[in-house]
């Protein structure tokens, strides 16, 4: 299959490089910038990334440009337009001041492939600290904005010899505030790179289903479920490529939302999985007790889970394989070209030894909203295709400071009162905002320019989280209380990599707050994070 190598120079846009790119029903791969598969006749155009480095740094990322400079098209993007510039001979200066946010193309040059179609006074999104003075010889500028004479350049003097050619911009084509981002990569996936444009979610399930049966063959798989949409869609594609021979074990470690645990396996029934579900919330709460740290949480979890699946694991005696939802992002976060681990993941890691069985990732290579309109190819219910992401820890990295039954009640009532909220309230959306929300792959269809959907379905991830190492006066009725605060988090993504605080109604907000503390023992206060990612993380803990 053909596919774009994506190389990484540890851009925090990396990954939604490699969204839009999917989006063109064009496969393509991240790899760290040192690693290009020479001699891989699949690949058909490379694109390098941004990065937090100047080209000046003594430890910023290099690549060796021959490797496929003038053999396959080019494309470099922000530093990666940068490096291109200073390795083949142009100026890369530090810029008087930051160049950060919204600009508009003055001058664009249509007649050039990348910018075909293009309008005049396109907005672009900047984001660096040096600038490109003067570009390489036989390179011509395409396109500048205001304050950026070089925002855009290329060397392709041969039309017809595309493989010549190299192409370079300082913006940031793959982020939403770029307007016609979606269309330069496309410009250059399909127009120069020569896409056939082979890749989508038909093909993926076809593709995969038919590599499954030929991989277990007769084997019998176990599959370790979340209820979140990753584990899901993983065990309806093995479901349909080997049936009665996939066991899939479902863990209650006592921290999953309120009823989650039940409404969870009613589901599986009506997917027609073979499911074996095991509450184990005894052990965990025991192993747990009196832990504040989120990092010991974290490996108090991940430990325990894996000693309750062996142990059901073990029953099945003929299992050869472990079916697992890791997705895509999980590989590129965990294998980080910083070498910087900035949390335990439960998805990767590798196998226990004494399990003894061969690892099997269905949807290894997808990314989450590629998840999800797989699992609509296989008609899976709604409702769990869009779930929103959940941590493997469940509610023990929502609660601050030790785990306990009470505190996780507590958190499980407020919690459920603000994701019943959202998915109750609908607003109608128009414009630009309307078009961030079906980027996103937001289920809804625009009616008469405007889109009447649920919050639930606008933001990317949303929860509650106690505060239950603080305590805040309150009044109720003529007694002062001190109970815990409650602050709920809603944020806006593409990728988790990066997420903005969702920006709810007052008037959603107001009515939830009042319905937690109105009943919700433990809980006298309701605060709302509007911390983005970075320099927060989504979740707490």
């Amino acid at each position: 299959m053909q596919k774009i190598i994506i190389l990484d120079f540890g851009s925090q846009t990396t990954q939604l490089i490699g969204r839009r790119v999917r989006e063109l029903d064009t496969f393509c791969e991240i790899l760290p910038y040192n690693k290009f598969p020479v001699g891989d006749d699949s690949v058909i155009g490379v694109i390098l990334s941004g990065s937090p480095f100047s080209v000046h740094d003594p430890d910023a990322f290099k690549v060796d440009l021959s490797q496929f400079v003038g053999k396959v098209p080019v494309l470099g993007i922000c530093y990666g337009a940068q490096f291109i510039s200073h390795t083949l001979g142009g100026k890369v200066e530090k810029a008087d001041s930051r160049e950060y946010g919204r600009a508009n193309l003055e001058t664009v040059d249509t007649t050039n492939p990348l910018f075909k179609g293009f309008d005049q006074h396109s907005q672009v999104w900047m984001s660096h600290g040096d600038t490109i003075t003067a570009i390489p010889d036989g390179f011509q500028v395409i396109g500048s904005t205001k304050d950026v004479k070089n925002a855009a350049f290329a060397k392709n003097q041969e039309p017809t010899a595309k493989s010549q050619g190299i192409w370079a911009v300082q913006f940031h084509p793959e982020v939403f505030h770029t307007t016609q981002g979606k269309t330069l990569l496309e410009n250059f996936v399909v127009g120069i790179c020569g896409s056939r444009q082979e890749w989508s979610a038909a093909s993926f399930v076809d593709s995969t289903v038919a590599e499954l049966k030929e991989q277990l063959g007769n084997d019998r798989v176990i599959l370790g479920l979340s209820g979140g949409v990753d584990s899901s869609v993983a065990a309806v594609l093995l479901n349909r490529a080997i049936g009665n021979r996939l066991t899939c074990i479902f863990v209650d470690h006592g921290m999953l939302r309120k009823n989650e645990f039940q409404q969870v396996m009613d589901d599986y029934k009506v997917l027609g999985l073979n499911v074996i579900g095991v509450d184990a919330s005894e052990k965990f709460f025991a192993d747990l007790a009196g832990v504040s740290d989120p990092e010991q949480k974290r490996k108090i979890i991940g430990r325990d889970f894996v000693e309750v699946f062996n142990a059901e694991a073990k029953k099945i005696k003929d299992a050869k394989w472990l079916g697992q939802g890791t997705i895509y992002p999980d590989r590129i976060e965990s294998l980080n070209i910083t070498g910087k681990v900035i949390k335990s993941h439960h998805n990767v890691g590798g196998l226990p030894k004494e399990m003894n069985l061969q690892l099997c990732e269905p949807l290894k290579w997808l990314f989450k909203d590629e998840v999800r309109r797989v699992g609509r190819q296989l008609g899976m219910p709604e409702h769990l295709i869009g779930r929103h992401p959940f941590p493997g820890p469940g509610l023990a990295v929502r609660i601050l400071g030790d785990i306990t039954r009470e505190k996780v009640s507590i958190l499980q009532e407020a919690d459920d009162i603000y994701i019943r909220g959202l998915r109750d309230f609908k607003t109608k959306l128009s414009g630009e905002e309307a078009r961030r929300v079906l980027a996103a792959g937001a289920p809804a269809e625009m009616a008469n320019g405007e889109l009447e959907i649920s919050l639930y379905d606008q933001v990317w991830q949303a929860g509650a989280i106690l505060l239950s190492t603080v305590r805040s006066v309150g009044v109720m009725g003529d007694e002062r209380t001190y109970e815990h605060p409650v602050a709920l988090r809603a944020v806006t993504s593409t990728d988790a990599m990066t997420a903005d605080w969702a920006h709810l109604p007052y008037e959603f907000l107001a009515k939830v707050s009042n319905e937690i503390i109105n009943k919700v023992r433990g809980v006298n206060r309701v605060c709302y994070d509007i911390s983005s990612k970075p320099p927060a993380t989504i979740e707490w803990e």
